[in-house]
């Protein structure tokens, strides 16, 4: 055998030794830890095939099983969400009404794993996303989010939600209910506070804090926030950069609008 064929085989092993190695850590009311094995012998795991999934941006099929049965619940209590942690450090947040609310059509989450004899290819500009990723089956039925399939995840619980542990997060009660910046706290919550903090708020730590010490709205006119948000290479790009371009299909206008409305709103309040 070759250099290059050993070599070759060596790492295809240590590929595969990894995948075995993984594990997932769920807390539910139980903590418990799950390896990729473990998993993919669940007598519910299933071949699935996930149309325009959100990180390939195409028809992916993958061995995933039900993520409400991996639970094992059926609702959160009042104040809860569903926190999903990933090894990069993304937070994703799944609110109750999202999980189990009962629509007569709605959304399916899967957690789909990585089997170690099928590497899952490359994502565009994120590389290796494994070995675990939630996806969603009809993900518009109950209106999921572009950050709402977390990959490399790593664990599973349930935490207080972002307004109940993060104060510093909220607008103040003399805003109208009805107000955009109230809007944008909800938008800003869902697809941003996955990478980003808030006055020092929040489990992620890929991007930097969107009120300290400056808030973009204070460095950036209103058009180039904007396009920043929507494709933010058209601004600046560096080598390591990491945010990812927001469409009209992941925050629409209006939301955009929203969430720039809020960021206003916090610059001058901030905690």
């Amino acid at each position: 055998m070759g250099f290059r064929h050993a070599f070759a085989l060596a790492s295809l092993m240590l590929a595969c030794a990894s995948s075995l190695a993984a594990s997932l850590a769920i807390n539910v009311g139980g903590e418990r830890s799950l390896t990729t094995e473990q998993l993919l012998a669940r007598p519910d795991a299933a071949t699935i095939r996930v149309p325009n999934d959100i990180t390939f941006h195409r028809t992916m099929t993958y061995r995933a099983v039900p993520l409400r049965a991996l639970l094992g619940i059926t609702a959160l209590a009042e104040g809860k969400e569903l926190q999903i942690t990933g090894t990069d450090g993304f937070v994703t947040h799944l609110s109750a009404k999202l999980l189990f609310g009962a629509a007569k059509q709605r959304a399916e989450p899967w957690l789909a794993i990585e089997p170690p004899d099928a590497p899952w290819p490359q994502a565009p500009g994120i590389g290796d996303i494994g070995p675990f990723y939630v996806v969603w089956i009809d993900p518009a039925a109950s209106g999921v989010s572009s950050e709402q399939w977390p990959f490399k995840v790593d664990a599973i619980r349930i935490a207080p939600t972002l307004a109940a542990r993060f104060p510093q997060i909220a607008v103040d009660k003399s805003v109208p209910a009805d107000s955009p910046i109230r809007r944008g706290q909800t938008v800003l919550a869902t697809q941003c506070m996955v990478c980003h903090k808030m006055n020092g708020a929040g489990d992620a730590s890929m991007g930097p804090d969107l009120n300290l010490p400056h808030n973009p709205t204070e460095y950036f006119q209103p058009w180039v926030l904007k396009s920043f948000i929507r494709n933010p290479k058209s601004i600046r790009a560096w080598p390591d950069m990491k945010m990812p371009g927001f469409d009209k299909n992941a925050i629409s206008d209006s939301d955009l609008d929203a969430v720039i409305a809020y960021l206003g709103y916090m610059a001058k309040h901030r905690k």
